[in-house]
C-alpha cells in the first residue's frame, strides 16, 4: 500500500512538471486529485485494510495528498504569472502617446433656456420665488377660483397623490405654477396687511398633467410663472411685457398672437402664441398651425386677488404661465418635445 502511495505522488508530481497553461492545470487536477483519481480511490478503498495498516496507510496517504495539493498551488501561480507576462508582452505601451480626454458634462437645454429666461426677466424688473410641487386642492384649485366640481378642472387632468381623511382638499402634483402665485401675494400681505407692497415675480418650476404625449405635450414639463400686481396695472402691460420677451428670444422680427381664451384665474384672458420658425408659419407637427402656443395669460381675477390679500378696489394685475420646453423648441430648432427627457446623448451633447 505505502509502495502505492509513493507511486501516485511520483507520477503526479512528474505530470505537473510539464503543465504550463492553466486549461492543462486543471485536467491534472482532475486527474491527480479529482473525485476518480487514484488517490481518491486509495481512500475509498480503506475498509480492505487490516485494522493494523489503516493508521499508516492514512497518514501516508494524507501526506500525498497535501504534498500533490501544495505543489498544485505552486504551479498555478507560475503558470498565471507566466501567462500574465506574456499578455503584457503582446499588449506593450507607447508612453509616448498622448492620454485620452475626458468627457466633460455639459448643460441640458432645459437648464440653458431657463437661465436666460431668468436673466431676460430680471432685466424687467422680475425676481424669481419658488413655490412647492406638490399643492393641496385648495392651493392648487380652489383659490385660483375653480371651485370643487366646477367644469373647467377638467381643462388639466390631474396628479391625485391622497384623498384619504382630507375630504375635497386631497394633495395633488401642482397641474401649473398658478399656485404659487396665491403663496407670493399672501407673503407679501402679511407683512403689510394694510398697505400690501406691488409685486413683480416669475415662478419657475416642474409642472404634472395626466396628457397624452405627442410632439408638443408632455405629462411633466416646466412652466414659468409670471404675475405682476400694483395700482394702475393694465392689459397694455401685459401685451408689452410678453412682446418684448419675445423680441428678445427670437429678434425684432418676431409676429406674435393674442387669442381669447378662458381660465378661471385670469379674466379676460388669453394664449400667446409665437409664429414657428419650424416651418415659417406654413405648419408641421410641431405647431400644427403655423403658429405654437407658448402659454396662456390675462389680468388676474378679482377673486384671486382677493384671496391673495390684496383688494381688488385698489390693485390690478397680470399673470402669465409658459412652457419653457415649447420655447426651448423654437430658439434651438427641437421639433419633439420627448427629446428633453429621452437623455439620449446625440441630442444633448448637441447643446
Amino acid at each position: 500500500m505505502l509502495e502505492k502511495l509513493i507511486e501516485i505522488e511520483r507520477l503526479g508530481m512528474a505530470a505537473l512538471e510539464s503543465v504550463q497553461e492553466e486549461t492543462a492545470l486543471e485536467g491534472w487536477r482532475v486527474t491527480h486529485l479529482g473525485r476518480n483519481s487514484a488517490l481518491m480511490q486509495f481512500f475509498n478503498g480503506f475498509g480492505a485494510l487490516d485494522k493494523e495498516e489503516r493508521p499508516k496507510a492514512g497518514q501516508r496517504a494524507n501526506e500525498v495528498k497535501k504534498a500533490l495539493e501544495a505543489a498544485y498551488q505552486a504551479r498555478r501561480e507560475q503558470v498565471q504569472q507566466a501567462e500574465l507576462k506574456r499578455s503584457l508582452e503582446q499588449e506593450r505601451l507607447d508612453v509616448t502617446l498622448p492620454g485620452r480626454g475626458v468627457p466633460l458634462g455639459r448643460l441640458h437645454p432645459d437648464t440653458h433656456i431657463l437661465r436666460l429666461l431668468y436673466r431676460i426677466f430680471a432685466e424687467m424688473g422680475f425676481q424669481v420665488y419658488r413655490s412647492r410641487e406638490v399643492e393641496s386642492d385648495e392651493y392648487n384649485f380652489q383659490l385660483l377660483n375653480f371651485p370643487v366640481g366646477h367644469p373647467a378642472r377638467d381643462m388639466q387632468d390631474t396628479y391625485f397623490i391622497e384623498n384619504e381623511g382630507r375630504g375635497e382638499n386631497p394633495l395633488v402634483l401642482r397641474t401649473h405654477t398658478s399656485p404659487g402665485q396665491i403663496r407670493a401675494m399672501r407673503a407679501a400681505t402679511a407683512a403689510h396687511p394694510q398697505d400690501p407692497p406691488p409685486l413683480r415675480i416669475i415662478l419657475p418650476g416642474m409642472v404634472y398633467r395626466y396628457e397624452q404625449v405627442d410632439a408638443r405635450h408632455e405629462t411633466q414639463f416646466d412652466q414659468i410663472e409670471g404675475l405682476a400686481v400694483g395700482t394702475g396695472i393694465t392689459f397694455s402691460d401685459l401685451k408689452g411685457t410678453l412682446n418684448c420677451l419675445a423680441q428678445r428670444l427670437f429678434g425684432q422680427n418676431v409676429r406674435t398672437s393674442f387669442r381669447a381664451s378662458f381660465f378661471p384665474f385670469t379674466e379676460p384672458s388669453a394664449e400667446f402664441d409665437i409664429e414657428c420658425f419650424q416651418c415659417g408659419g406654413k405648419g408641421c407637427t410641431v405647431c400644427g398651425s403655423g403658429w405654437l402656443e407658448i402659454g396662456g395669460c390675462g389680468m388676474v381675477h378679482p377673486a384671486v386677488l382677493s384671496n391673495g390679500g390684496y383688494d381688488p378696489t385698489r390693485y390690478t394685475g397680470f399673470a402669465f404661465g409658459l412652457g419653457a420646453q415649447r420655447i426651448a423648441m423654437l430658439r434651438y430648432g427641437i421639433s419633439d418635445i420627448r427629446y428633453f427627457w429621452e437623455n439620449d446623448l446625440r441630442f444633448l451633447e448637441q447643446f
